[in-house]
């Protein structure tokens, strides 16, 4: 009866021990799976930032040596001090960033509101909004081409219509850098309405008939339960669409160029010259780092604001 009584006591302890090599063998398995992805992504994420990095601390010009020379935070005293063309290009790009996002959340908010307000031809209308957003931008920026030409654009023409002279959009300098801006609006204002209106339609319908039992109107209904519960949502759509303007390339190479003159010189293309017209790579990437700590830093304030205004 022992012998029987042991020998089950055994193999318990037997799958005891079996059980616990199984889960301790678990999360290594686990990380053999992910092990070639995290890789990758360290491949092509992590040692290019920490290698741009030190590159910001050697002086790397091709034009007049390939040899790197280490000038530690010079290029970063540089930019501060010596370069007059690197603080009006990140200017710019704040300029876009401010007036793009809160132009496109105005008008995305209220398409987003006459969306949900639509019945059966919202599947249509919203297959339609998607159309500019999946149009790559150097297309986009192509067709602005087109559409903003002074003399044969069909933008001018339809102004001369109504007894209006178009302006110069991409040879003014005045006017080119807020017709970029014009451009990303327009392909982008669809983007923020189609994310705005899904979180519209995820709102409970019990808070909002509550609301009008007790009497609220419409501008208090939306300032004190459409804002503060779409609060989340807001936060994360400003913050891709800053962040996506903040960068902004292939428009303004294809579009203006950066000129007339230096107008339409963002931070990003400022960069593009350093680093590929140039060839002084380190310094280019001294400004990188700069930028990335701008919009980072303008990033949380960003936050912050957002959310005491909507608190």
């Amino acid at each position: 009866m022992r012998t029987t009584k042991s020998r089950h006591a055994g193999a318990g302890a037997a799958a005891l021990v079996a059980r616990v090599q199984r889960r301790s063998r678990a999360p290594l398995f686990a990380w053999l799976m992910v092990l070639p992805a995290v890789a990758v992504l360290l491949a092509v994420t992590v040692y290019p930032l920490i290698y741009s990095l030190r590159e910001s601390f050697y002086r790397l010009e091709l034009t007049y040596s390939p040899i790197p020379h280490w000038v530690g935070l010079q290029n970063y005293v540089d930019a501060f001090t010596n370069d007059p063309r690197f603080w009006p290009a990140l200017g710019r790009s704040l300029y876009l960033v401010g007036f793009g996002v809160a132009i496109e959340l105005v008008l995305g908010f209220a398409l987003a509101l006459a969306l949900n307000r639509l019945g059966r031809p919202r599947t249509l209308v919203t297959a339609l909004l998607l159309v500019p957003v999946m149009i790559a931008p150097v297309a986009v920026a192509i067709e602005g081409v087109v559409v903003f030409n002074e003399s044969w654009g069909p933008l001018n023409y339809l102004l001369s219509l109504i007894g209006l002279n178009g302006p110069i959009w991409l040879g003014n300098r005045t006017v080119a850098l807020k017709t970029i801006l014009l451009a990303d609006i327009w392909q982008w204002t669809p983007f923020v309405a189609i994310i705005v209106a899904a979180g519209l339609r995820t709102l409970p319908g019990e808070v909002y008939e509550a609301a009008a039992v007790d009497g609220a109107s419409r501008w208090q209904t939306f300032r004190t339960l459409t804002l503060p519960l779409l609060q989340p949502l807001l936060i994360v759509t400003v913050l891709i669409r800053a962040m996506d303007i903040f960068k902004t390339f292939d428009t303004i190479f294809v579009m203006t160029g950066g000129g007339p003159g230096s107008a339409t010189e963002t931070a990003s293309f400022y960069t593009y010259l350093q680093g590929l017209r140039f060839f002084s790579f380190g310094y280019a990437a001294a400004i990188s780092y700069i930028q990335l700590i701008v919009i980072s830093v303008a990033a949380t304030i960003l936050v912050r604001r957002i959310r005491k205004g909507l608190g």
